[in-house]
């Protein structure tokens, strides 16, 4: 069998135009392993996420080729409320990859490898499935500890039926996998001393960026701090909020570009503060005008909640947010902080509105702080966390695994 020939299937919950940073990672991923010898096919279910901002679709199955890359919409429950019950939420998460499965059972021979993406952990039953029906290679892609920030933000009771169930099937799927990839390294220690897992399966692939996409300009910044991605209750998105009543810059702006779970409250704080002026919601918008629009902000915020339950999370938007040279303001805990250390591309500050101001203010008011750092953190991405990079990488994992 000719490298040209291999064939991998890619089980996801996000595909664009989902938004996230999950969404973009596949999409770019799937586009680079196509580019590098790989037939590449995608299960999705139809556009989702952030929940409230599609329509619903009923078709069963839809497919649509873009590039070297085939997607097959499967279909599934798509919550249409921006916060949806935990029963819709539920149903999102488990029909699609019950779809999925039967689909497998009709198709399973035409594919050389799988990798399934996790969250949620559900998609892995198809990829359980495919090792029971057989030898072939999977690799299970982890971004995230699911469990853990559920019981973290309250979606799951610890200790409770629920999350010893979840916690068994969670290990009995990453033991059961060829390899575990993992966006940080604190990620893959936590689940090797979770679950045991040999430390020799656990590969680190970091999120990344495409930096020849998101790329600086010479454009003046306007005195615009920006958020971009999923408002959700991980994201420290109330004390930046706040922050912009504290802040002294007279033309001073926060936009937060995205939707999600928690956005109907940061309003309700605009309102009770009158913050109009100072805050912009512009939603979601095409994914190609993110570069765009970093390209006009002078400073990028990174929040996340000052959690230990984060501490191995790194969100793609600080990624980002270096490759177009913005200096970065980040909060939470772990590697998040150390990626701003190691590269020296902005400031990391608590999750306090007073010391966000007073980060911001500093930023805005010298712009030659913000050449530097934004140059040190594009020089540390290029290095380390371009795409391209990430995605040869997983070839090489791929190839690995799939070799006799």
């Amino acid at each position: 069998m000719g490298e040209t020939q291999s064939e991998v299937l890619v089980v996801s919950q996000n595909y664009p135009p989902d938004q996230g940073g999950n969404a973009s990672r596949i999409s770019d991923t799937c586009t680079h392993l196509a580019n590098k010898g790989w037939r590449v096919t995608v299960l999705a279910p139809p556009p989702a996420f952030p929940h409230g901002e599609f329509d619903r679709n009923w078709t069963r199955k839809e497919t649509h080729t873009e590039g070297n890359v085939t997607v097959h919409r499967l279909w599934a429950w798509q919550p249409t409320d921006t916060d949806p019950s935990f029963v819709s939420r539920l149903a999102y998460y488990l029909i699609f990859p019950l779809h999925a499965l039967v689909w497998l059972l009709f198709n399973a021979r035409d594919y050389d490898a799988m990798i399934t993406s996790s969250p949620p952990i559900f998609t892995g039953t198809v990829g359980i499935v495919w090792r029971l029906l057989g030898r072939k290679p999977w690799v299970v892609d982890v971004r995230d500890l699911w469990i853990d920030a559920s019981i973290g933000l309250g979606f799951l009771a610890e200790g409770g039926l629920l999350e010893r169930a979840s916690r068994a099937y969670e290990g009995f799927m990453l033991r059961l996998a060829d390899r575990v990839t993992v966006t940080t390294t604190v990620l893959g220690e936590r689940l090797s001393d979770q679950y045991g897992l040999d430390p020799g399966k656990i590969v680190h692939l970091p999120n990344g960026v495409d930096t020849g996409v998101y790329e600086p300009t010479d454009s003046d910044a306007d005195p615009e701090i920006v958020y971009t991605g999923t408002v959700g209750y991980a994201q420290a998105l109330e004390p930046c909020v706040r922050a912009m009543s504290e802040i002294e810059h007279p033309d001073a702006t926060l936009k937060i570009v995205g939707d999600g779970d928690i956005r109907t409250d940061l309003e309700q704080i605009v309102d009770e503060e009158n913050l109009h002026d100072r805050v912009i919601f512009t939603g979601l918008v095409p994914r190609d005008e993110i570069p765009g629009i970093l390209d006009e902000a002078a400073v990028g915020i990174a929040p996340l909640e000052q959690d230990e339950t984060f501490e191995y999370a790194v969100p793609t938007k600080a990624y980002e947010y270096m490759s177009a040279e913005l200096p970065v303001v980040a909060t939470g805990v772990g590697e998040i902080e150390s990626l701003i250390d190691d590269s020296g591309g902005g400031v990391f500050v608590d999750t306090d509105p007073e010391k966000l101001a007073a980060a911001f203010d500093s930023l805005l008011a010298d712009a030659e702080k913000r050449a530097t750092f934004g140059e040190a953190g594009r020089t540390h991405v290029v290095e380390h966390y371009d795409r391209e990079v990430v995605a040869q990488e997983l070839n090489d994992v791929l190839r690995d695994v799939t070799t006799p």
